[in-house]
């Protein structure tokens, strides 16, 4: 029964999380008129002040004391990623991309498994190479109809996947990895903060307490869901996460075309959906490989 309700629990974390990030577009949205590197400023600052409150209260902080050279360099390294990924994203979303940002994080499974083969040495099925094949067709069918690469979506991509690969040879909390992370970026921010204010460019208590309070907010929406899905994966077993993974992606693609009218041509249909038939072979191998991985440890 206690493990049932722990499942329960993971679900409801995990997707809440997932909800959550699906959301993102719409919050970042009304800070259009505010340069996408003020927000990532905002977002590294507060997300950092809000981590060590939350650390400190309970009683996490002394894992800084344990942290090796190695992961401090390998932290360091993924907060340049992270702080990539975040300012095209945000960039993408003023820019009316949102479409763009969801078609990369569609594309993101299917990079990190390629990066696996690539760094990891993981071994690829035919299941799995046909699903990053079918993503490629569907890169392809933009670059020969378009004339260009999806290069927002392939950046997003890229960048996570990445930062992902990083991450996943580290034994950390996401949460305490992120608090590095931060800390890492923070004299940047501060920085860039003391050269709008020198310049007479910063937006931040010039232009409205609504903006400033979004700002501060920034650091809420960066730590919230980031606490959520910590929970839920924790619970859950990764065939869960990674399936759960699809609501993010699929409700900016709704959010774009529903909410914020944006094109999407017949060329683009094209290249989802060539990359949605990747994703839908990738997930069901997945599934099937953990059955039979489950029946075999069980004999």
């Amino acid at each position: 029964m206690n493990q049932n309700r722990e499942l329960k629990i993971g679900l409801v974390c995990a997707i809440s999380a997932f909800l959550f990030w699906g959301l993102v577009p719409i919050f970042f949205k009304q800070l259009a008129s505010v340069s996408p590197f003020e927000i990532v400023s905002h977002r590294i600052l507060w997300s950092t002040v809000i981590l060590f409150v939350a650390l400190a209260l309970g009683k996490r902080l002394g894992f800084l004391k344990y942290l090796s050279r190695k992961v401090l360099i390998a932290l360091f390294f993924s907060s340049i990623l992270m702080t990539l990924n975040w300012l095209i994203f945000i960039w993408a979303i003023g820019e009316n991309k949102i479409l763009s940002t969801s078609l990369g994080y569609f594309i993101n499974p299917l990079v990190s498994v390629v990066l696996g083969l690539l760094f990891l040495k993981e071994r690829l099925g035919l299941w799995q190479w046909l699903a990053v094949g079918l993503a490629l067709v569907g890169v392809l069918n933009q670059l020969a109809w378009v004339g260009s690469l999806p290069w927002v979506a392939l950046a997003l991509a890229f960048s996570f996947a990445f930062y992902g690969l990083i991450r996943k040879q580290l034994a950390i909390h996401p949460v305490e990895g992120l608090f590095v992370e931060a800390c890492y970026m923070l004299p940047l921010s501060l920085g860039y903060f003391y050269w709008l204010q020198a310049h007479e460019q910063m937006l931040f208590s010039n232009i409205s307490t609504q903006i400033d309070l979004l700002l501060i907010a920034a650091g809420l929406v960066t730590v919230i869901p980031l606490l959520l899905f910590a929970a839920g994966a924790q619970r859950l077993n990764l065939n869960v996460v990674g399936m759960a993974q699809y609501i993010t992606p699929t409700m900016s693609f709704i959010i774009a075309i529903k909410l914020y009218d944006e094109p999407f041509s017949a060329v683009q249909l094209v290249t989802f959906v060539f990359i949605w038939l990747g994703l839908i072979i990738f997930t069901i191998e997945g599934i099937v490989r953990g059955k039979l991985k489950k029946r075999v440890s069980n004999l």
